[in-house]
């Protein structure tokens, strides 16, 4: 390799971690220009160009000189990415689920491979899960309004122990879900894209279910959380029959795309009583409006898609991409290489 491999960084990331991936490999020339990028509001978050027309010149020949890019590229750029990148051969995402992005942009038909940053947020993800559970089975939300009032009277909470939760999609964020799950002594099940032949004790769980037939599953279930990627055979997955398949008092969590659910009949579903209430860390569309009757329902958690921001966040990405970078560089597989058919 005789020239230097150019890799161009879209978005802020600690100095420290920045000399990381300057120490990878003297054949690596990094184009990294926080001056045209916007002030993160907060650890781990990822802003990208925010700039003059002038600036935006510059940052234009930056990507026209890429062949590697760690971070996101704008909707408005990535529907002409081979033309304003044409060196560009691999990109690094800080997200997991970009299969869409991909898609719509008309990327799947290039030869640009995708990474995700599958892996990296699977723990947040997982505590954010149980975190949501615990909040319901010991009433966080009666002990909030009682602490407002100022009133003191004792109650009866119940436990995770022995309740059933059925984890839709045993990927990486499943498969730790489940783990800590049964660690309170809950009976967790769930479903699998193929299930033939497969062990469901080596996933985690007791009984595994095909994905086009849940509602044999959500009728067992006292929480059900969605961690399946979004496809086009995903959107609307839980719609108003699979919500009336769970039992009465069930809670759904959603860590995974807000289409994947029909929100209305979410609404619905909640308004009735049928659901006893759910977690959301998505919602559709993002924002979610201030009119929407979401947020003024009780047994409601909203999180503005954040539990997968953690502060160890880009540490954890720093590292999987310089672990990349080194196997791009030696001519070895790529870890979390994106399957643009699939799209995840």
């Amino acid at each position: 390799m005789s020239e230097k491999v150019k890799i161009m960084m879209t978005f802020r990331l600690e100095q420290e971690h920045i000399e990381e991936i300057k120490a990878i490999d003297p054949r690596i020339e990094l184009l990294y220009e926080p001056s045209l990028m916007g002030l993160p509001r907060y650890k781990a978050h990822h802003v990208g160009f925010c700039g003059t027309p002038e600036k935006e010149k510059q940052w234009l020949d930056m990507l026209s000189k890429a062949e590697v890019i760690f971070g996101y590229i704008a909707p408005s750029r990535s529907r002409n990415l081979s033309k304003i990148a044409p060196n560009l051969k691999w990109v690094q995402s800080p997200s997991t689920g970009i299969g869409q992005m991909v898609y719509r942009s008309g990327l799947s038909a290039s030869d640009i491979i995708f990474t995700t940053a599958g892996g990296v947020h699977v723990t947040p993800l997982a505590e954010f899960c149980m975190m949501s559970m615990l909040m319901f089975v010991k009433d966080a939300f009666r002990m909030s309004r009682e602490k407002y009032h100022k009133h003191w009277e004792r109650y009866c909470g119940t436990e995770l122990k022995e309740k059933t939760l059925a984890i839709i999609s045993l990927g990486r964020t499943g498969r730790e879900v489940a783990r800590l799950a049964r660690c309170f002594g809950m009976h967790v099940i769930g479903t699998k894209r193929t299930t033939e032949g497969i062990d469901p004790e080596s996933l985690g769980v007791e009984e595994l279910y095909p994905c086009n037939d849940l509602k044999p599953m959500l009728s067992q279930a006292d929480f059900v959380i969605l961690c399946i990627p979004h496809t086009s055979e995903t959107v609307g997955l839980i719609g108003e029959d699979e919500l009336k398949s769970m039992k009465r008092g069930a809670v759904l969590i959603n860590i995974a795309r807000g289409v994947i659910v029909d929100q209305p009949a979410l609404i619905d579903a909640l308004k009735s009583g049928h659901l006893g209430g759910a977690a959301l860390d998505v919602a559709t569309p993002e924002p979610l409006p201030a009119d929407n009757p979401l947020w003024d329902m009780p047994k409601v958690i909203i999180s503005p898609h954040s539990a997968s921001a953690v502060d160890s966040e880009n540490a954890k990405l720093t590292e999987l991409f310089c672990d990349n970078l080194r196997r791009y560089l030696d001519g070895r597989p790529l870890r979390n290489v994106l399957d643009k058919n699939l799209l995840y």
